[in-house]
C-alpha cells in the first residue's frame, strides 16, 4: 500500500477543488445560454403567431371579398370594381348591392332593357301657314322594350319581348288643326319566341308579320329622318285648297303608301333556318290574313349586298293581293350606296295603287366621334288616294353619328306634291326637321 506525504495530499487536494470549480464554472455557462436560447424561442414563436394570425385574417377578409364579387357578377351580369383603398388605410368589405334588375323566371333567365328617345323640332309649310312643331320622330318613336332569353338546352332559346312606345306629340299624328295630340302609349310587341338553331324560329304574340319591313331595306344610315314610309315624318298634315286656302280632307297618308307588309299584328309567325344568307318567314294574322317574305343578305369585293320581297292576303275588300320588295347596295371604300323600293296594291275593277322609291346616299368619316350619312330620295306613288291622283316627294337628309353615345343628330327637308285629276288642286307640303335620338 502506498502512503501519500502530506504535501502530496495538498497538492491532490488542490488539484480536485480546481478542476471541481472549472467544471462547475463550465456548467453555470452551458446553462445559462439553454435559458437564453429557450427565451429567444419564445419570443419567436409569439411572434410567428401573431403573423399568422394576421395572415388568417387577411385570407378571410379576402374570400369575402371575392365571395361578394362573385355574388354581384352572377346577379346584375355586370362588371364590379372594387375601389383601391388609400396607403395606410384600413381595408374593409364593400356594403352588399341590392339588384337593381331582377327575373321571376329564375336565375336562367337574362333580362335585358333598352330603347332610345328620338325627338325633334320640325317647321312645316302648308303653303298658306307655317308653324313650328316639337315632336316625337315616327320614323323611330321614343321606345321601350324588355327581353328575356332562357336556354332551354344546347339548341331551343326560349324568348320573351315587350316594347313599348313611349312617344308624346308623335309626328305622323299632328296636324294644323292639332299641333299637341295625347301622348301614345302603345305596345309594339308581346310575343314569346322559340328558336332552333336546326329548325329555326316560332313567334307567338303581338310583333312583326315576316312581311313587315321588306320594303325598307336600307342600308344609307340615314332612316332615322328618311326612308321609303314617307307618312312617318308628317303624314296627317292637311293639304290646302289652291284656289282658297282652306284645309281639304285629304292627308299625306292617303296620297303615299309603301305597302311595307302586314305591320306589327297579332300573328303566328315561323322562319326557317338561314341558309346561304337567305331567309323565309311566313305568318298567319289576326283576321285571316297572311303573308310570307324571303330575304338575303350578305358582303363580299367590297360591297354590302341586301334585299327582300314578300306577299301578303290583306284581306280588305275590293282588293287581291298585296306586293313589295326593296333592295340596297352600299360600296365599303367609298361609302356611296343605293337603296330602292317598290310596292302594290292589286285591286279590283281599278287602277292598282303603287308606290316607288329611290334613294342614293354617301357615308363618311369625316369626324373622330362617329360616321357621317348623307342622302337624297325621290318618292312617287300612284292612283292614290284615288286612281286619278298622282303624288311625288323629294327629299335630303343628313345624320352624324357619335358611336360612344349611342347618339346621332339628323336633319332634313322634304317637300310633298299631290297632282289631282279632281277638283279641288292643293299646295305642296314641306317639312323641315332637326332632331337626335339617343339609344340606352
Amino acid at each position: 500500500m502506498r502512503f501519500f506525504s502530506l504535501h502530496q495530499l495538498g497538492l491532490l487536494t488542490l488539484g480536485i477543488f480546481v478542476s471541481g470549480f472549472s467544471v462547475t464554472s463550465a456548467f453555470g455557462q452551458e446553462v445559462s445560454t439553454v435559458h437564453e436560447l429557450q427565451r429567444i424561442i419564445e419570443a419567436q414563436q409569439k411572434q410567428l403567431e401573431m403573423q399568422q394570425k394576421q395572415l388568417d385574417e387577411q385570407r378571410q377578409l379576402m374570400q369575402e371579398l371575392q365571395s361578394q364579387v362573385n355574388t354581384l357578377a352572377e346577379d346584375s351580369k355586370t362588371t364590379v370594381q372594387v375601389p383601391a383603398q388609400a396607403e395606410g388605410a384600413r381595408t374593409t368589405p364593400p356594403a352588399p348591392v341590392e339588384k337593381v334588375v331582377t327575373s321571376g323566371g329564375g336565375e336562367r333567365v337574362k333580362l335585358s332593357i333598352s330603347g332610345h328617345v328620338n325627338r325633334a323640332i320640325q317647321v312645316r309649310d302648308d303653303g298658306e301657314r307655317t308653324d313650328t312643331y316639337f315632336v316625337d320622330n315616327d320614323n323611330s318613336e321614343s321606345q321601350v322594350r324588355f327581353v328575356g332569353t332562357a336556354k332551354a338546352n344546347e339548341d331551343l332559346t326560349l324568348g320573351t319581348e315587350i316594347e313599348v312606345s313611349i312617344a308624346p306629340n308623335i309626328s305622323g299624328q299632328v296636324d294644323q288643326r292639332n299641333q299637341e295630340t295625347n301622348n301614345v302609349f302603345d305596345e309594339r310587341k308581346v310575343e314569346i319566341t322559340l328558336e332552333s338553331k336546326r329548325y329555326g324560329k316560332l313567334w307567338l304574340g303581338k310583333g312583326y308579320t315576316a312581311s313587315y319591313t321588306t320594303s325598307a331595306v336600307d342600308l344609307s344610315r340615314t332612316t332615322t329622318i328618311s326612308y321609303s314610309t314617307i307618312v312617318d315624318l308628317a303624314g296627317s298634315m292637311l293639304f290646302r285648297n289652291s284656289d282658297d286656302g282652306t284645309l281639304t280632307d285629304v292627308r299625306i297618308f292617303n296620297a303615299f303608301n309603301s305597302f311595307d307588309g302586314l305591320n306589327r299584328r297579332n300573328r303566328l309567325r315561323y322562319d326557317l333556318p338561314k341558309f346561304g344568307g337567305f331567309h323565309l318567314a311566313a305568318t298567319a294574322v289576326s283576321d285571316n290574313r297572311y303573308d310570307a317574305a324571303l330575304r338575303w343578305g350578305g358582303q363580299g369585293y367590297g360591297f354590302k349586298v341586301a334585299w327582300a320581297a314578300a306577299i301578303a292576303d290583306p284581306n280588305e275588300d275590293n282588293a287581291d293581293l298585296q306586293y313589295d320588295g326593296s333592295a340596297a347596295v352600299l360600296h365599303e371604300d367609298t361609302g356611296l350606296n343605293l337603296s330602292v323600293s317598290f310596292g302594290m296594291l292589286d285591286r279590283d275593277n281599278q287602277q292598282d295603287p303603287q308606290n316607288y322609291f329611290a334613294k342614293i346616299g354617301w357615308l363618311r368619316r369625316f369626324f373622330s366621334v362617329g360616321e357621317t350619312a348623307f342622302s337624297v330620295d325621290y318618292t312617287r306613288s300612284l292612283n292614290l288616294p284615288t286612281e286619278r291622283d298622282d303624288a311625288y316627294s323629294i327629299s335630303a337628309a343628313a345624320v352624324q353619328q357619335f358611336d360612344k353615345f349611342g347618339a346621332e343628330v339628323f336633319a332634313g327637308y322634304r317637300l310633298h306634291s299631290l297632282d289631282r285629276d279632281i277638283e279641288p288642286d292643293v299646295e305642296d307640303i314641306s317639312v323641315v326637321s332637326v332632331g337626335t335620338r339617343v339609344n340606352f
